[in-house]
């Protein structure tokens, strides 16, 4: 029987899952593919230190060592950072080898490059592990695209922010105390820049663009905010009003414009990101045809990161070419909306006595926090000239007690 010759760059969390999953899913493997899967080569840093491998697989910390191996069908890269990693990539395709990436700040950057020399060189591109970890969103909306029309995205894409909201919520710990708890779980590097910030999840965001629409939004005009700003006194005021704030990417395109923004959020009951807690991820896809899909779990960790490697193993084996996926999709025309249309927003710092007719008061939940409904120029206004401490907007519909009833408020 021949044999699929594997090699992985990186031995770290998602490297060494790949690793032993492809040991222990061997038959299964086998029978997808009718080929024994066999990892040829890793690439490590430090040759010094001790691992699991075994003693007939190359373990190097040359790439030029890996792509001189005599058979070489599949590169698998697990490592961090734009390079040295976009060279090896580059260099595997032109060698012939179908390639799988986990690195999201990479592709995000030169994703693009890599899908056009695949399909120069004949071979596949697999990134599914970039975006949410063990959750299928690639492949859900590749087979989605066959026919529907994607309207909008929205996504809780990075599992250390939102298990640090969880975390301020549940345990009513303060921000620094739950990234500290993240760090020592391993869901948070020592930097945790990229997470807290909303880089993970801003590369995550321009990836799923491209898969949905074919294309992305210029960089400079998406909105990214991380979650910094949110302490334990704006959870508390926002759970007493039946709010939970996450951390959320949302993509849409109306004409030929798609807007994108990574921001903290409130939602309520209804919204299908309020159960979604700890380092879980979800994404939420709306479409012509089939409607709303909301697909959820864990959006890291060792297997979880590796399932969606290996599921890309079998897709690229199977030499299905993926350019078709970056195709721009036609101009969808969604419902009318108004330019300064009215959305509900919660709010701090502004007092009941200020008055402007554009602002309806909904709800106080504190004597400086309450829900308004207002336009996103108005928001803006206020932030500049008045004394607002910070302000997020309401997704979804949510529940108020007004006169002993239960209310029912459309915030979109």
């Amino acid at each position: 029987m021949s044999v699929i010759k594997v090699a992985i760059l990186g031995f770290g969390t998602v490297g060494e899952g790949v690793y032993r999953t492809i040991q222990s899913h061997a038959q299964e493997l086998e029978g997808v593919l009718g080929k024994r899967v066999e990892v040829a080569a890793v690439l490590i840093r430090n040759k010094h230190k001790k691992r699991n491998i075994n003693e007939d697989v190359l373990v190097t910390a040359d790439f030029n060592e890996i792509l001189s191996l005599p058979q070489l069908d599949v590169i698998v890269e697990a490592i961090v950072n734009k390079e040295p990693t976009f060279t090896f990539l580059k260099q595997a395709i032109q060698r012939g080898c179908h390639i799988i990436t986990a690195n999201k700040e990479m592709f995000a950057h030169h994703g693009n490059e890599l899908l056009e020399l695949a399909k120069h060189h004949n071979v596949s591109v697999g990134y599914e592990a970039t975006v949410a970890g063990g959750i299928p969103v690639i492949q859900t909306l590749r087979q989605l695209l066959n026919v529907n029309r994607v309207h909008h995205v929205q996504g809780i894409l990075n599992g250390t922010s939102n298990f640090i909201l969880t975390e301020m919520r549940e345990k009513k710990q303060s921000f620094v105390d739950a990234l500290s708890l993240a760090q020592a779980k391993g869901f948070a590097e020592a930097d945790p820049t990229n997470d807290v910030e909303g880089f993970d999840a801003f590369y995550k965001t321009m990836i799923l663009s491209r898969i949905a629409f074919g294309e992305e939004p210029n960089w400079e005009d998406v909105e990214r905010e991380g979650i910094t700003s949110i302490t334990s006194e704006l959870i508390e005021a926002a759970e007493r009003l039946g709010l939970r704030f996450k951390h959320i990417a949302s993509i849409s395109k109306k004409g030929d414009q798609i807007k994108a923004s990574v921001r903290p959020v409130l939602v309520g009951k209804s919204h299908p990101f309020y159960s979604i807690e700890g380092v879980e991820n979800a994404v939420n896809v709306y479409t012509d045809l089939v409607g709303s899909i909301t697909l959820q779990g864990p959006g890291a960790g060792m297997f979880p990161t590796a399932s969606a490697a290996i599921e890309d193993l079998v897709y690229v084996c199977q030499n299905k070419l993926t350019k078709k996926y970056f195709t721009k999709t036609p101009a969808i025309h969604l419902r009318d909306k108004k330019e300064h249309e009215d959305e509900l927003w919660i709010i701090q710092g502004l007092t009941k006595d200020y008055n402007n007719p554009l602002i309806t008061w909904i709800t106080q939940s504190s004597a400086e926090t309450a829900i308004i409904r207002t336009n996103t120029e108005l928001i803006k206004q206020l932030i500049s000239e008045q004394n607002i401490k910070c302000c997020f907007q309401i997704l979804g519909e949510f529940e108020i007690e007004s006169n002993d009833k239960e209310v029912t408020l459309a915030a979109i």
